[in-house]
């Protein structure tokens, strides 16, 4: 089963990731990074920027794979997930921007593009560490429900709903891109390590259907319980809904600190 670790805040659990990351950083300089990306990463990032510069780690090596990235979008537009990435993850670290890689959602290229990005993962050696957030249709990256849990990089129409939580990043929702290109399910399974972030009561079933749920394509999130290692890192109000939270506090409060995620 998931390791599911219940915190305070987003900024506890930001803290606790950072940790975690700046380790394997440390331990291999050319560690490979999932980023996802939206509103519940951003303390994780935050984090380990300070932790990076307290720590002075030399983060030259180190390469990243965005989760995602809309179809039609200009890289250069301030919502494309090339700009989101750069903004939010490259440039507080101090990473180098050629190795770091997020789909290409050029429709000029969009046929081979998924195909293209899996060939770049495998290049490079797979994926370390996979940061993911989850949708309250339970999808993450932009996996909607119906996704099969041997999906490879491709593109995905995004839902209503989906686009409805996006359109806060855009000035409409008609400015919101209908199609994205995405890691698959199959693809996320492939990261050695999963931490899956939820804040907010807004995410409690979610998490609760892909942590304690049935294993369903329509909670596309319930692939993590297919991983061998699985960190779901929750406040309080998303853990509200966790038939087993007391054990799992009970377990973390116990778990030897060597261990760490």
């Amino acid at each position: 089963m998931a390791e599911v670790v219940i915190v305070g805040d987003a900024a506890e659990a930001g803290a606790l990731v950072a940790e975690t990351l700046a380790d394997l950083i440390a331990e291999r300089p050319d560690a490979v990074l999932g980023l996802a990306t939206g509103s519940t990463p951003l303390t994780t990032y935050r984090a380990l920027a300070e932790t990076v510069a307290s720590r002075g780690l030399d983060v030259s090596r180190v390469r990243g794979f965005a989760l995602d990235e809309y179809v039609g979008l200009p890289p250069g537009h301030s919502e494309s997930y090339r700009s989101v990435i750069t903004r939010e993850v490259v440039e507080p670290l101090g990473l180098r921007p050629d190795l770091v890689h997020v789909p290409n959602g050029d429709p000029a290229t969009i046929v081979t593009a998924g195909d293209d990005y899996e060939a770049e993962i495998r290049r490079a050696g797979g994926i370390d560490v996979q940061i993911l957030g989850i949708g309250r249709t339970g999808h993450i990256g932009f996996n909607e429900p119906g996704s099969s849990f041997g999906s490879l990089t491709r593109v995905k129409t995004l839902t209503e709903a989906t686009r409805r939580d996006n359109a806060r990043f855009f000035d409409s929702i008609d400015d919101v891109p209908t199609h994205c290109l995405t890691q698959g399910l199959g693809t996320i399974l492939r990261a050695r390590h999963l931490v899956l972030l939820a804040f907010s009561a807004a995410k409690a079933e979610a998490v609760t259907r892909a942590v304690e749920g049935p294993l369903t394509a329509s909670v596309p999130g319930s692939a993590v319980q297919l991983h061998p290692r699985v960190s779901v890192i929750v406040d309080e109000d998303a853990a509200a809904r966790l038939e087993n939270a007391d054990y799992y506090r009970y377990v973390w409060a116990n778990k030897p600190a060597w261990q760490g995620l």
